[in-house]
């Protein structure tokens, strides 16, 4: 081959390889704009998705998180000539202080924060990544001898879900109040009962002759602490008791690695010298700060939203084990609560049946407690379960701990147990040419709620919800599921005749 033609062929193959050099590298430059393009925009939209308030476990306050719901669920229609013939609601105090102990917990955190600035000055470390809002902060509750109560935000929660249920259901809240025909329970605990105040407030308003208002007075009943077994089941339960405190080392252990991953990382991030309690502290501090004080850009804003979704885990993996499906014993101490609920129903039936009199029979039984009432009694009805977990809860097997993020869960302290959440009941009377004569709605935070007990339905015929989710649950009794199992004490063999007749 001549040379003018091989410097011809190599110059061919330089502009080839040139070519595809620039190719190669525009498409590694687009590519690398479209990744970043793609970050910006989901980190923008996290933004604007992401609501702490929403993620703050049961100290979520209700009006954040009410209206979140399954929207993959289509709630069922109740048939045609349908009307309510009585309600049941079980609901959780409204929106309370923090308690004393917790008080003090953060007077401690504020000590121990200004010990951590007062280090990084000693040393002469860089000041620029300290969050300014650190510098002199006291908690907002120093000097309170008092907790725990509820406030302004929790009787408003309270008294306009009252006005919400009786604008839903006029029929049956038409008459005139008396007692027995509208009953009000709540437990001794001041934030419950002041609860079903407030409730109650918003129920009879404008149905009285009191101040400007037109309040009326209305009657609140209490069981004793040492023997209400409807509403404080958890505190007459000696077996729970020492289940509970068995397990919390337990429980503490699981979470200690989130902890530490995220107390590490807090470190490096802001260059103090946090502890594990100090991470504890401040995410009790911003969900009392997002729930009580409408404040989410201090101690919230110290996590970013994946801390906050593992935090969240944390919480609700121990609402779960110590107060929900982890135990059957967590639920199974409820049964009198639910044979109540039941009850109810069945003298609400044999009313309509027989034909009482107007205002001689209960439409309403309504009921104010904790928690840890009515995280137990959502678990009685199998909510917040797929019907494969509602088979093996009913054959009292143990169940799945709710997956970590970035992993979806049904259980999230958030729409399970907020301030003021609740469960109502909705008896319904039918007509004759109805599928069934009576049906049970189940309406969690005032949403349909699908039952897996009830073919995932919201709306139950009586028969099928008695025989499916209550009767299976009637085999446990209270005292023999709660009151700890003695001993048989060991028999000594007898020595003499004399010891032996005595």
């Amino acid at each position: 081959m001549p040379v003018f033609k091989v410097v011809e062929y190599i110059q061919k193959q330089q502009i080839l390889e040139l070519n595809l050099s620039r190719k190669v590298e525009m498409a590694m430059r687009i590519a690398t704009f479209l990744v970043i393009l793609l970050s910006v925009f989901e980190h923008s939209a996290a933004g604007k998705l992401f609501n702490v308030r929403q993620h703050l476990s049961t100290v979520s306050r209700y009006g954040a998180v009410k209206d979140i719901a399954d929207s993959a669920f289509v709630p069922s229609k109740v048939p045609d000539g349908c009307s309510p013939i009585h309600l049941n609601l079980v609901a959780r105090h409204g929106t309370r202080s923090p308690t004393k102990k917790r008080m003090r917990e953060l007077d401690n955190l504020a000590t121990h924060l200004e010990s951590l600035l007062r280090d990084v000055k000693e040393q002469n470390l860089s000041l620029k990544k300290v969050p300014a809002w650190l510098w002199g902060w006291k908690s907002p509750w120093k000097g309170k001898v008092t907790g725990g109560e509820l406030t302004d935000v929790g009787e408003i929660e309270l008294y306009h879900l009252a006005i919400r249920i009786r604008e839903r259901f006029p029929d049956l809240f038409n008459e005139e109040y008396h007692p027995d025909v509208f009953t009000i329970k709540a437990t001794q605990v001041p934030r419950a009962s002041a609860s079903a105040v407030a409730f109650g407030m918003g129920l009879f308003s404008g149905r009285g002759s009191l101040g400007p208002g037109h309040q009326r007075a209305f009657a609140v009943t209490s069981e004793s602490r040492a023997s209400d077994i409807l509403l404080r089941f958890f505190e007459c339960c000696q077996n729970y008791k020492d289940f509970r405190k068995s397990q919390e080392p337990a429980v503490d252990e699981l979470k200690e690695p989130i902890f530490d991953e995220i107390t590490a990382t807090l470190r490096k991030r802001y260059g103090l010298n946090f502890t594990r309690q100090d991470t504890s502290s401040l995410w009790f501090l911003c969900k009392q700060e997002a729930s009580l004080l409408d404040i989410t850009d201090q101690a919230c804003g110290l996590f970013s939203p994946s801390e906050v979704a593992l935090l969240e885990w944390t919480d609700d993996l121990e609402l779960f084990i110590l107060k929900g499906y982890g135990k059957s014993l967590n639920y199974q101490m409820g049964v009198p609560l639910l044979k109540d609920v039941f009850q109810s129903m069945e003298q609400a039936i044999k009313a309509k049946e027989e034909n009482y009199a107007p205002g001689s029979y209960e439409k309403a039984r309504l009921r104010f407690a904790h928690a840890e009432t009515v995280v137990p009694f959502s678990c009685l009805l199998g909510l917040f379960l797929e019907q494969s977990e509602f088979k093996q809860m009913q054959r009292e097997e143990p169940l799945q701990y709710p997956p970590k993020p970035p992993q979806k869960r049904n259980w999230r302290g958030s729409t399970v147990a907020p301030f003021a959440g609740n469960n109502m009941l909705v008896l319904y009377s039918c007509p004759a040419n109805s599928s069934s004569k009576y049906f049970v709605q189940v309406l969690h935070n005032e949403h349909p709620i699908p039952m897996p007990g009830c073919d995932n339905s919201d709306l139950c015929p009586f028969e099928v919800f008695k025989e499916r989710i209550v009767t299976p649950h009637m085999k446990h009794e209270y005292y023999a599921v709660c009151n700890v199992k003695l001993e048989k004490p060991e028999q000594k063999p007898a020595t003499t005749t004399t010891s032996s007749s005595f």
